[in-house]
C-alpha cells in the first residue's frame, strides 16, 4: 500500500519521465531521496539518445548524481522513486549501490528485471536486496508511456 509519502516522491520522478518525454526521449524518471530527511537527493529522466550512451537510463543518472552529491559510490540506506520496473541493468546497479528501498510505478513484462524476466533481486548472485515495493501510481506511468510511443508510431 503506498502512502502519500511515496506518491509525492513518485510525482516527482513523473515530471522527469515527462521533461525525458519532451526531450524525445522514453519518458522515464528517477528520484533518490534520503528517508531520515526527506531531502530529494538526485533526479534524472533517461537520455541515452542525447547523451550517445546506452546505459542513460533514469536509474543509471540518478545513482551517478547522488553519488557524487553524497561522495559515495554507496548509497545505503537512500530510496529511489523510478516510473518504469528497472530493466537488469539497472536493477544490477541498484544492487551494487546498496539502495534500500525501491519504489516503481508501472510494472515492464518486457523488459522489467524485477518482477518479470531474471528477477534480478530474486538470484543467489544478488548480494543486495532493497525492499520493493510496485504498483505506486502506475496508472499515471503506463499512460505517459503509452501515449509517448503511440504518438511515435504515428
Amino acid at each position: 500500500m503506498s502512502d502519500s509519502r511515496d506518491i509525492r516522491f513518485m510525482e516527482l520522478a513523473l515530471g522527469q519521465a515527462q521533461a525525458a518525454a519532451a526531450a524525445g526521449e522514453a519518458p522515464i524518471g528517477a528520484v533518490i531521496v534520503d528517508p531520515a530527511s526527506d531531502e530529494v537527493v538526485a533526479l534524472a529522466h533517461n537520455a541515452p539518445i542525447a547523451g550517445h550512451d546506452p546505459s542513460a537510463h533514469a536509474e543509471i543518472l540518478s545513482l551517478r548524481l547522488a553519488g557524487q552529491k553524497i561522495g559515495n559510490y554507496r548509497l545505503t540506506g537512500l530510496e529511489m522513486f523510478v516510473t518504469l520496473e528497472p530493466c537488469a541493468m539497472c536493477a544490477g546497479a541498484i544492487s551494487h549501490a546498496r539502495i534500500g528501498r525501491l519504489v516503481y510505478g508501472a510494472s515492464d513484462p518486457k523488459g522489467g528485471a524485477v518482477e518479470h524476466g531474471p528477477r534480478f533481486f530474486e538470484q543467489p548472485t544478488c548480494h543486495w536486496r532493497p525492499d520493493v515495493m510496485g504498483g505506486v501510481l502506475t496508472e499515471q506511468s503506463a499512460a505517459l508511456l503509452k501515449g509517448f510511443f503511440k504518438a511515435r508510431r504515428g
